[in-house]
């Protein structure tokens, strides 16, 4: 049986009730976020106005600190600063939630500046915008860390070595990334994650005009999750593979080899490319089933992969050119699709869609299930993501 973590998974962190709140910003009592942070204890939450805070880095190690960008979204800066050479915020507590800030500019002297170095136990990431860094996040390989992002916005991050990305995830214990988006890197990937355990649900992951490599990175493998997200591999990426599962090979902290790819649309903007790209450790059957696989290349090169009704052709998208990949009447993929069923109890049918900017909605099926990650007419409530 593999291990695995439910798809609705929602990370549930000690409740420590709150000594105090600190506000931060023009005319409180802290002029910025790191004044504030400086002198919070654990459990408190600090506030942060709308606000350019340029150069304003810090480490920080309270656990159960709430920070939160209030009445718009403060804009954190890095100048040309760096705490500890890593990057703009370095937090070491644990259950630490990040809530409505924007984070850019960070740089270090081994290209892995960091918008947020993650180096703590369980961690939430909400609503935030990290652009133009070398990494967006960075997470420490901290052993037994269960990490949830979403409704988030990565952009233009990388030093450009191949080696410094969006998103980068370390050997944590899990991931749930769910309805964010994360675009346009600078030569690196759009998601780079070791966790032993991931669940990457509902994303946009688009390469656009960036020059990253591959949208989707789980080197190391363990259990893993890909449903409902829309991926795009743009025309100037540097690798022409899409998903890549197992290539740096096995490791003793991801003990599942299971991926499920199920109900994504993904669409190659190359003239060649792979779909799944599966490394020589995956000997477990990969499942891909309900996908649309729009644009040339191979689908799989694992020969023993479970393909089900998959959708490669002339498809009617709502507008390609603008990302849009809902389905317009009458495309083959309406009601086309199948039943993915359920792994150790926990369905593989997906329950939202994406809804752009880096939010979701409920997917309601009427009849057969459409291929693909969006249901035609089956758009159902919006989520409070804003």
């Amino acid at each position: 049986m593999p291990n695995c973590i439910p798809i609705g998974f929602l990370l549930l962190f000690p409740a420590i009730a709150s000594a105090a709140i600190l506000e931060a910003g023009p005319g409180k009592l802290y002029a910025t976020p790191c004044k504030a942070l400086a002198v919070a204890h654990d459990g408190d939450t600090v506030q942060i106005q709308p606000a350019l805070y340029t150069g304003d880095v810090c480490a920080f190690s309270q656990n159960s600190l709430t920070i939160q960008g209030v009445n718009g979204r403060p804009h954190i800066a890095a100048g040309g600063k760096s705490s500890r050479n890593k990057g703009i915020w370095v937090s070491s507590g644990s259950n630490l939630t990040v809530e409505n800030i924007e984070f850019s500019g960070a740089t270090s002297t081994d290209h892995n500046g960091a918008g947020i170095r993650a180096e703590g136990v369980n961690w939430t990431v909400r609503n935030c915008y990290f652009h133009d860094n070398q990494d967006g996040i960075l997470e420490g390989n901290v052993a037994g860390s269960h990490i949830l992002i979403e409704f988030t916005e990565f952009a233009h991050n990388g030093s450009g070595d191949g080696l410094s990305h969006n998103v980068y995830i370390g050997h944590a214990a899990s991931l749930v990334f769910r309805f964010n988006w994360s675009h346009n890197s600078v030569a690196g990937h759009l998601l780079k994650t070791r966790a032993a355990a991931n669940s990457v649900l509902y994303n946009r992951l688009t390469g656009e005009s960036g020059t990253g490599s591959y949208e989707l990175d789980i080197p190391n493998g363990g259990t893993s999750f890909v449903i409902g997200n829309l991926i795009q591999q743009g025309p100037n990426s540097q690798n022409d593979k899409i998903i890549a599962y197992l290539e740096e090979g096995a490791h003793s902290r991801n003990p599942g080899k299971h991926l499920y790819v199920v109900n994504n649309t993904i669409v190659n903007n190359q003239s060649t490319g792979m779909f799944v790209a599966v490394g020589a450790a995956g000997t477990v059957p990969v499942l891909i089933q309900n996908n649309i696989l729009d644009g040339p290349g191979e689908i799989t090169n694992q020969p023993q992969a479970v393909q089900k009704t998959n959708f490669t052709g002339s498809l009617l998208f709502v507008d390609a050119a603008a990302f849009n990949y809902q389905l317009q009447s009458g495309s083959p993929a309406i009601n086309a699709g199948s039943d993915p069923g359920s792994v150790n109890g926990v369905s593989l049918a997906p329950s939202h869609q994406y809804v752009q900017p880096a939010c979701g909605q409920l997917r309601i099926t009427a009849g057969a299930i459409d291929i693909g990650a969006y249901e035609y007419g089956g758009a159902g409530a919006a989520l409070a993501c804003r």
